[in-house]
């Protein structure tokens, strides 16, 4: 693998960690028609997530710092009221939830999750479905917000998570959707899902690590470019995701997902 195809990897998981399409499908999709493509593990993929995690950090910042104020001790936060600290710190028990579900499902089938994603057939397969989840979400008319969100959403949408670990089923796609199917609204949905993937993609990145001293010396510029390339263009595609679920239009990227899914299929089979 070549610096451009690290750039083109990272382009690609920039735009569809965010988009409700699959990034790890469409990564073992573009990862099939680079010749003599190997990396230790799936490091590489776990950097490029790295990249997009990063894009999340700055741009739910707000978020992100509103939830760490309210776990500090109370003399450290003055400034926040205590209806912040209460919304926050319940926020936080969600992820908490979600995540170690994730982590248990994650966990569980490590080896056979890393073995799907060498099969075309199964990403192909799963990107039907995930086109199917975006299509009913669309028939669903959410009106949660985060004060009204309770422990079995979060549930819910760890367990939606972990499940997503398999190529072809969108992380955020699933767990956007399975949002929208107990109520939420598509913002409260989507910024939830943003928020849970900030653990699950540094555990991944933990469990990958030990992979880091295999990478080939002069492979290590192309695993950074990677990255930093999919955290500009994944907080690119960010604001673009949430103006297209204000409009209540995810069915676009079911089309899109029945399309590749079924093209793919095809070649595989020609």
């Amino acid at each position: 693998m070549n610096i451009w195809e690290g750039i083109l990897l990272g382009v690609i998981q920039g735009l569809t960690e965010f988009l409700p399409v699959s990034s790890s499908g469409h990564l073992v999709i573009a990862q099939s028609f680079i010749d003599g493509f190997e990396q230790p593990g799936v490091l590489f993929d776990v950097m490029l997530h790295f990249g997009t995690l990063l894009a999340v950090l700055v741009f739910l910042r707000k978020e992100v710092f509103d939830i760490l104020i309210s776990l500090a001790p109370a003399g450290w936060s003055k400034g926040a009221a205590s209806g912040c600290r209460g919304t926050g710190r319940k926020m936080a028990l969600y992820i908490i939830v979600g995540t170690v579900l994730t982590g248990i499902i994650g966990l569980s089938f490590e080896e056979r999750i890393h073995r799907l994603f060498t099969s075309i057939t199964t990403v192909s397969c799963m990107l039907l479905v995930t086109g199917f989840l975006l299509f009913i979400s669309d028939r669903f008319q959410g009106w949660r917000t985060e004060k009204h969100m309770n422990i079995t959403d979060s549930v819910v949408i760890g367990i939606v998570q972990g499940i997503s670990l398999i190529p072809g089923i969108s992380r955020s796609g699933s767990t956007i959707a399975f949002g929208i199917f107990r109520g939420l609204d598509g913002q409260t949905a989507a910024r939830f899902s943003f928020l849970l993937s900030i653990p699950a993609i540094l555990g991944a990145v933990v469990l990958e690590s030990r992979y880091i001293g295999m990478i080939p010396f002069d492979h290590a510029a192309t695993y950074i470019t990677g990255m930093i390339v999919a955290a500009v263009t994944g907080f690119m595609t960010l604001k673009l995701l949430l103006f297209v679920i204000g409009k209540h239009k995810l069915s676009i990227f079911a089309y899109y997902c029945w399309i590749a899914g079924i093209s793919t299929l095809i070649m595989k089979i020609i």
